[in-house]
C-alpha cells in the first residue's frame, strides 16, 4: 500500500492551511505492494493480540496502534464455506464484442483476446458474446462452436424478449480456459462484421428518417449483468466484461444521439467544451450500479475515430473499477499487449476501502474509479482493484482549533483496505491443500491496514519546505477534472491559473518579499519562481503543463472529446509520479547510447541546443520518443542497439507501466520530429495559439507576475 501526502507535514491549523495556499490531501494505492512486509494469520493472534484486532476490526482511534506504524500488514479474516469458495475461485471474463465493426477492427479484437486467454491463469472461466442488432451467445464446449442469437428491440425503452438463462445455461456459456482454450479460439476466427444489409433492415428508420445503424451495446450490457449476476457469489466472486467498441451506441436502448458532436455549438454561440463532457443519458451511469451490484468490473476497449460519446458511456467503467482505454485505429494499436498487461498483473477484488482519521481532521472529496457506499462516508467500494489503482483524498480541519502542539497528539490516520484475492496452489500451505487429487485455486479475503502519523509545520515556511508537487498534481488534477465536467473547461482552466496566482501571492507575502505600507503592497518585485523555497520551483512549470495538456485545451484547438474522456479516466487513477510524466514529461540526454548525459532537460528547444548531446530520450508515459538530433554523428548506431543501456531503460519503463506506451524513433533532419518537438511545450502559447514571439512559459510567468501584483493590491 503505497500512501503519499502533499505535505510531509500538516498544517497546524486553518489558518496556516488557508494561508499557504496548498492543497492538503493525499493518495493511495492500497494494492501496491510496495513496503509489504508480512502476512499475518488472524485466526492465530486472534486470542494474543484480540484488543489490537478488536481496534483494527472497527476502524477505531488509529492512534492507538503504535504496533503497526512502520508500514502496513496484511491479516487474514476468517474463512467459512469452503466447499462454496472452491466454485468461486473460477473467475469469470466474458468477452462482448461489437460486429457492426470492420474485418480489421475484428482482426485486432481477436488477437487482443488470444493474448487475453495467454495470460488467464488456469481455473479461469471465459465466455465469448457478440453484439449489433442481436446479442449472440458462444458454446464452445460441444464439438463445434455453436452461437445462438437473440433479437434486439429497437426502440429506446425495450428490453430483451427472454432471459439470457433460457437462452443458453451459464455455465454451458462460461468455458474452462484451460480445457477449451483451443475451441475459443476457432470460436474467435469465425466472426464477421454483421452486413450493413442486415443492420439496416433490422434497425429501419430512424429519428427524423436517418438510417440509424445497428449496435445494441446498452441492451447488451443489460443482458450480460442480469445473466452474470444470478450467480454472482454461488458460481463466481469475480466477472469481469471486455467491452470492444467499434463506434457509438445507436440502437436499442441506450443509443446515443451522436449529433450533438459538431459545429452546432458555434453556430448557436454554445461552449462545446461544457456542452460535450457531462453524459447526455443517464442510462449507463444507472447500468453502472446494476453492474455493481452483479459483482461485474466492466473494461471498455474503443477502437475508433468517430464520436463515440465517451462521457455517457465512462461510468460502466468508473464505477465498476475497470480501464477505458481508447485506439485511435486499428494500424499502429497496443490492444493485445494492453490486453496481456492488464491481465497478467496481480489485482484484488471485492475491495472495500475505508479511511479514517484523528478527530481534529477529516476526509473532504474523494475522488477516483469507486462506488461510494450508499449508508457511511469514507466508504467506497472497488469491484477490481490492481496494483496500479490509485485514489486520492483531500482534507479539511473538524473545527477552528486545529492540532495540539504537544508533541504526545500528532495527526494520525488510518487506511483499511479489505479485499479478495485468488491464491493459486502453490501458494497454499500443505494443511490448507488438504487431500484433493487435484489442487486447486482458493478465495483467500485479507484486511490490509496501514496506520501513518504525521508532524506538524510550526510556520508555513516549514509546510512550503515540505512540499510534494508531484502529489500537489494529483490532487489539482483531479480538482480541475470535477469543475471541468461541472462548469466547462474554461471554468477548470481559470481555477488552475487563480490557483497558481494566490500559492504564488501567499509564497511571497510569507518570504517578506512583499513589502506593505498601511495595508497596500508597495514592491512591484515577485518572486513568481519560488527562488527561496526549492520545492515549490517545479509547480509553475506543472501548471503551464497542465494548462497545455488535451485535458484542458479548448474544442477549437482540435481536442476531439472522446479523447478528453480517455485523458480524465487516465490521469484520475494514475499513482503521482506516472502523472507527473504524463503532463510533464521526461527529457534524459545520452552521449551515446551507453552513456547517459543529463538527468533531466526543460521542455524547450534551448536545451537541446545548449547541451550539446546527440541522443534525446522523452518519456511522456503513454509514449516513448528516441530522438537523434540532425548534428549526430553518422557513427552512432540507430536505433539504439537491443543490449544498450538507453534500451535497458526503455524496457525498464515498459514493464512497470500499467499500459503499453508507444515506442517511436525519430533521426532529426531526415525523419518527421513533429511528434517530438509538440512535447517541447516550453516555446508554446499557453492558449494553444502555436509559437510565439516571446517564449511561452516566460510569458506565463509574466502573465502570472501581474495577476499577482493585481490580486495583492
Amino acid at each position: 500500500m503505497a500512501v503519499r501526502a502533499t505535505v510531509s507535514r500538516f498544517p497546524i491549523d486553518p489558518g496556516a492551511q488557508e494561508g499557504s495556499g496548498l492543497p492538503w490531501g493525499l493518495t493511495v494505492t492500497p494494492f501496491a505492494a510496495k513496503d509489504e512486509r508480512v502476512v499475518l494469520d488472524l485466526l492465530a493472534l486472534w486470542n494474543s493480540q484480540w484488543p489490537l484486532l478488536k481496534a483494527i476490526a472497527r476502524y477505531s482511534r488509529p492512534q492507538s496502534c503504535p504496533e503497526m506504524m512502520s508500514s502496513f500488514i496484511d491479516l487474514e479474516l476468517p474463512e467459512e464455506g469452503q466447499e462454496e469458495e472452491a466454485m468461486q475461485a473460477r473467475p469469470v471474463y466474458v468477452a462482448a464484442i461489437d460486429l457492426s465493426s470492420s474485418e480489421e477492427f475484428l482482426e485486432l479484437t481477436k488477437s487482443a483476446l488470444l493474448a487475453a486467454l495467454e495470460a488467464l491463469g488456469p481455473g479461469s472461466l471465459f465466455g465469448l458474446a457478440t453484439f449489433s442488432h442481436k446479442l449472440g451467445l458462444y458454446d464452445v464446449q460441444g464439438p463445434i462452436p455453436v452461437v445462438k442469437n437473440v433479437l434486439i428491440p429497437p426502440d429506446t425503452e425495450g428490453t430483451l424478449p427472454i432471459e439470457l438463462e433460457d437462452v443458453m445455461p451459464l455455465l454451458q456459456f462460461l468455458a474452462p480456459v484451460e480445457t477449451y482454450k483451443d475451441r475459443i479460439a476457432s470460436a474467435l476466427e469465425t466472426l464477421r462484421p454483421t452486413s450493413s444489409w442486415e443492420r439496416t433492415t433490422a434497425a429501419g428508420q430512424g429519428m427524423d428518417g436517418v438510417l440509424m445503424g445497428g449496435r445494441g451495446f446498452g441492451v447488451a450490457m443489460e443482458a450480460l449483468f442480469n445473466y452474470l449476476g444470478s450467480e454472482y457469489g454461488s458460481t463466481f466472486a469475480l466477472a469481469r466484461i471486455f467491452a470492444f467498441l467499434s463506434g457509438p451506441p445507436d440502437y436499442g436502448a441506450g443509443q446515443l444521439d451522436t449529433r450533438r458532436y459538431g459545429e452546432q455549438y458555434a453556430s448557436k454561440g454554445e461552449d462545446a467544451d461544457r456542452a460535450l463532457l457531462p453524459e447526455q443519458t443517464p442510462f449507463y451511469k444507472d447500468l453502472a450500479a446494476v453492474a455493481v451490484q452483479a459483482g461485474v468490473c466492466v473494461d471498455i476497449f474503443a477502437v475508433t475515430n468517430e464520436y463515440t460519446d465517451l462521457a455517457s458511456l465512462k461510468f460502466l467503467c468508473i464505477e465498476s473499477g475497470g480501464s477505458l482505454l481508447l485506439y485511435s485505429n486499428t494500424d499502429d494499436s497496443t490492444l493485445p499487449q494492453d490486453m496481456y498487461r492488464m491481465l497478467s498483473r496481480p489485482y484484488a477484488f471485492g475491495c472495500i476501502l475505508r479511511l479514517r482519521t484523528s478527530t481534529e481532521f477529516k476526509p473532504g472529496n474523494s475522488y477516483g474509479h469507486f462506488f461510494p457506499d450508499p449508508q457511511y462516508e469514507n466508504v467506497q467500494h472497488i469491484i477490481c482493484c490492481d496494483s496500479y489503482a490509485t485514489y486520492a483524498y483531500d482534507f479539511e480541519f473538524a473545527n477552528n482549533v486545529g492540532f495540539s502542539r504537544h508533541a504526545s497528539e500528532v495527526p494520525t490516520l488510518q487506511i483499511a483496505f479489505q479485499y479478495t484475492v485468488v491464491v493459486p496452489p502453490e501458494e497454499l500451505s500443505h494443511s490448507e491443500l488438504g487431500s484433493a487429487t487435484r489442487p486447486k485455486h482458493s478465495l483467500k479475503r485479507r484486511l490490509r491496514i496501514r496506520t501513518l502519523q504525521y508532524g506538524t509545520a510550526q510556520n508555513i515556511n516549514e509546510l512550503y519546505d515540505t512540499v510534494v508537487p508531484e502529489v500537489v498534481l494529483s490532487l489539482l488534477v483531479h480538482k480541475v477534472i470535477l469543475a471541468s465536467l461541472e462548469q466547462g473547461v474554461r471554468e477548470g482552466r481559470m481555477l488552475l491559473h487563480d490557483w497558481l496566482v494566490i500559492l504564488t501571492a501567499q509564497y511571497n507575502d510569507a518570504y517578506k518579499i512583499v513589502q506593505y505600507k498601511n495595508g497596500s503592497s508597495i514592491t512591484t518585485q515577485i518572486d513568481e519562481a519560488f527562488s527561496q523555497c526549492p520545492q515549490l520551483q517545479s509547480l509553475p512549470r506543472l501548471v503551464f503543463a497542465l494548462l497545455r495538456n488535451p485535458l484542458l485545451r479548448f474544442h477549437e484547438e482540435g481536442v476531439h472529446p472522446d479523447y478528453r474522456i480517455y485523458l480524465q479516466c487516465l490521469f484520475s487513477a494514475l499513482e503521482p509520479s506516472s502523472l507527473h510524466r504524463a503532463v510533464y514529461p521526461v527529457l534524459v540526454s545520452y552521449s551515446t547510447p551507453d552513456i547517459q548525459a543529463y538527468p533531466r532537460h526543460s521542455l524547450n528547444r534551448a536545451a537541446l541546443f545548449t547541451s550539446g548531446s546527440p541522443i534525446f530520450f522523452l518519456d511522456a508515459f503513454t509514449t516513448l520518443i528516441v530522438f537523434y538530433s540532425s548534428t549526430a554523428d553518422p557513427a552512432l548506431p540507430f536505433p539504439p542497439p537491443q543490449d544498450c543501456l538507453l534500451r535497458a531503460s526503455i524496457n525498464k519503463l515498459k514493464q512497470e507501466r500499467c499500459i503499453t506506451p508507444k515506442l517511436i524513433f525519430i533521426r532529426g533532419g531526415q525523419d518527421d520530429a513533429t511528434v517530438f518537438e509538440n512535447y517541447l511545450i516550453e516555446e508554446q502559447d499557453v492558449d494553444g495559439s502555436g509559437l510565439t514571439s516571446v517564449m511561452g512559459f516566460v510569458s506565463f510567468l509574466e502573465d502570472i507576475t501581474h495577476s499577482v501584483l493585481e490580486y495583492m493590491k
